[in-house]
């Protein structure tokens, strides 16, 4: 795996937005996450086509990829971050020229439709990806979380995955290691098969969903599909994140896995459609341990 340079006082971060433009609605955020990120240091810089909606549902797949070439191209560009989340980035697999993203390694980090984008790069270039913040989400929230998330893994090279105010459960012991793949479960499902399929043979799994769009029946819909397709015979562990639908995400699991699996699984509520965004690195090995009080811990540096 490539894993991207740190963050330094005075870097350029860049904001693309290949999943929905940003909004009128969103403005108010972006313009906090700016005067955030410029009083810690940093500059910032946005995608040509940011703020396009050409389609009348965001711009083109064609000028969605564009901005990320431009981003990666540009050598003044350190780390790359979605400016929201929503839909649709999958379209933009087929405009990526893989290569560029290759020789160009640089902090990619987003969440929730990002996912697709992160795996789908990770398992083709070997660049570790992030799953995190959002741009807008470094203020969206009631929370500091998220941008001392930002801060600690990219600008202090920090490798723990639990804060100390963070609580962790074991749904199923077991100690197991391998590399990190993973995100929102409705768009990890997308990658189970097809021409942008991803390898999930000895990885952890690491998966949250928005109960908005998926309550529980459609969850188990998810899960049996990646269970249909021998998801579950290849991974080494699995990590829960957040999930607030009427029934916890750990039971819909085990009600799918119905004990024919014994690899370790763990349950916290600090990555996914909360205001705890961990930053998770996709392709880092990782190790699971029920007995430890850090139930997951990085096996090497993310950043260098």
């Amino acid at each position: 795996m490539f894993i991207p340079e740190k963050l330094k006082k005075e870097d350029l971060i860049a904001v693309v937005a290949p999943s929905d433009c940003v909004e009128e609605e969103d403005l108010e955020a972006i313009n906090q996450s700016i005067l955030l990120m410029e009083g810690s240091g940093f500059k910032i810089t946005f995608g040509k086509h940011t703020f396009s909606n050409t389609l009348g549902y965001g711009a083109t797949a064609s000028q969605k990829a564009e901005d990320i070439h431009q981003m990666f191209l540009d050598p003044e560009v350190k780390a790359i971050f979605w400016a929201s989340g929503g839909f649709n980035c999958n379209s933009v697999l087929e405009y990526l020229n893989y290569d560029i993203i290759a020789k160009h390694p640089k902090i990619l980090c987003g969440f929730s439709d990002a996912t697709t984008l992160l795996n789908v790069i990770a398992q083709k270039t070997g660049l570790v990806t992030f799953h995190g913040p959002t741009f807008k989400s470094l203020t969206s929230w009631a929370t500091g979380y998220a941008y001392e998330q930002v801060m600690k893994h990219f600008v202090e090279g920090k490798t723990h995955l639990k804060e100390p105010e963070d609580t962790f459960s074991v749904i199923q012991e077991g100690i197991a290691e391998g590399s990190l793949i993973g995100g929102n479960l409705s768009l990890i499902k997308d990658l189970v098969a097809g021409k942008y399929a991803v390898d999930f043979q000895n990885k952890i799994l690491f998966i949250e969903e928005l109960s908005l769009e998926s309550p529980p029946a459609f969850v188990s819909h998810h899960l049996y599909h990646l269970k249909q397709n021998g998801v579950f015979d290849k991974i080494k562990g699995m990590w829960i994140g957040n999930y607030d639908g009427s029934i916890a995400l750990e039971k819909i699991v085990l009600d799918v896995l119905e004990g024919q699996y014994s690899f370790p699984i763990i349950k916290s509520n600090n990555f996914g459609h909360t205001e705890k965004k961990m930053v998770i690195p996709i392709g880092t090995k990782a190790r699971i341990d029920f007995t430890k009080e850090e139930k997951i811990s990085l096996l090497e540096e993310c950043v260098k």
